[in-house]
């Protein structure tokens, strides 16, 4: 019987480098994969898919003897992640584009693209888990829940799943470093790689300024007293407390991003905290919508902790009540449910619940 074929997508990283190595321990065929989605003369950095990377996942291939390939999707990235990041900064909204290039490029383009090559399963150095069986394929967090990506895949269903394979989901980061450190692997001390690996300098305000235009506007407070200038929506996100250039005897966080009327809506930290959101563009792993009453845990972003919920769905979207309140939930930021370890699903965060109730707020 012919050994089954992975491709493992490399980033040049000691995750998914160490992905790679542990799948042809465990007897598949596997060949690299690179995504290329940076121009010639932007790839100098050293980013997840710049050119470094790919030179260093070229060296992690030759180090075990698989063969590896760089795969053009610069165009589609372009236009599904890049575009999409300025368009949702632009409508005053806070987008996670690391969840869309899982969704969009990952494990929709590149799985595609690997059966090309006649490969059986897609490989990742994410860290999640999935369980496979005759009754379907769960996703799972992973075991060490401080590098847990779970948050990140939660748009993944039923025929992706199967075809997905994350070779790190039971192990810690320690032991990953280990391990690559042991077979010698030439990203073994690698950093991690952090923030969005399309802004290189970390800094999202001035990459958003470049690709769309900003207009001045008020700042005001909930009661609708101009407090200053700001100078441009998209520079600012809910939750935010510097770069406003306000003098106040107390401090202030950016409430509301009001595009209709070009305001930023500020105000004190307690008004940051809601009881409730609406989601919408849902998405189910099991590929079925649940039963009702839902009662789960949820995150509304990467770094918060699990809070207790309960979800009433009402078709395309989902009311989420909190039990207690959550701190800046920012619209454009996915919401992600759990029960246990099981990742049941997401949607996208398109409103709260305001505290304040007034003619802006």
């Amino acid at each position: 019987m012919p050994r089954k074929r992975v491709a493992v997508a490399m980033s040049g990283g000691v995750d998914s480098s160490l992905a790679a190595a542990l799948l042809k321990e465990a007897g598949y065929e596997v060949i690299g994969i690179t995504m290329q989605i940076w121009p010639p003369e932007k790839q100098a950095f050293g980013g997840c898919c710049g050119l470094e990377a790919i030179e260093d996942a070229k060296k992690v291939s030759y180090k075990l003897g698989i063969s590896h390939y760089v795969m053009n999707l610069r165009d589609i990235f372009a236009q599904r992640i890049i575009a999409d990041f300025c368009q949702e900064y632009s409508r005053g909204r806070t987008p996670n584009p690391c969840i869309r290039c899982n969704q969009y490029i990952k494990f929709d383009v590149l799985l595609q693209r690997i059966k090309e090559l006649e490969a059986d399963f897609l490989a990742t150095g994410h860290y999640a888990r999935i369980d496979h069986s005759s009754d379907g394929h769960r996703l799972l967090k992973a075991i060490d829940l401080s590098k847990d990506q779970s948050y990140f895949l939660y748009t993944l269903g039923q025929d992706e799943l199967k075809h997905l394979l994350f070779p790190l989901g039971n192990l810690y980061k320690v032991e990953v470093r280990k391990q690559a450190a042991k077979l010698d692997l030439p990203t073994a001390n690698r950093r991690d790689s952090q923030d969005v690996c399309f802004i290189t300098d970390k800094d999202y305000r001035s990459f958003v300024a470049q690709h769309i235009p900003l207009q001045p506007g008020d700042i005001v407070d909930t009661g609708g007293k101009i407090l200053g200038k700001h100078n441009g929506l998209a520079r600012y996100t809910v939750g935010q407390k510097q770069g406003m250039g306000l003098t106040s005897n107390k401090r202030l966080y950016v409430l509301r991003l009001d595009t209709t009327g070009n305001r930023l809506v500020v105000g004190t930290e307690d008004q940051l905290l809601s009881n409730a959101l609406s989601a919408g563009k849902l998405s189910w792993v099991s590929g079925k919508v649940p039963r009702e009453p839902i009662r789960a845990t949820a995150k509304i972003r990467y770094k918060s902790p699990e809070a207790a919920a309960e979800l009433k769905l009402n078709r395309e979207t989902a009311e989420v009540k909190f039990h207690q309140p959550q701190r800046a939930i920012a619209p454009g930021q996915a919401v992600v449910f759990y029960q246990g370890d099981d990742v049941l699903g997401g949607g996208i965060i398109e409103d709260r619940e305001r505290v304040v109730k007034t003619n802006l707020y």
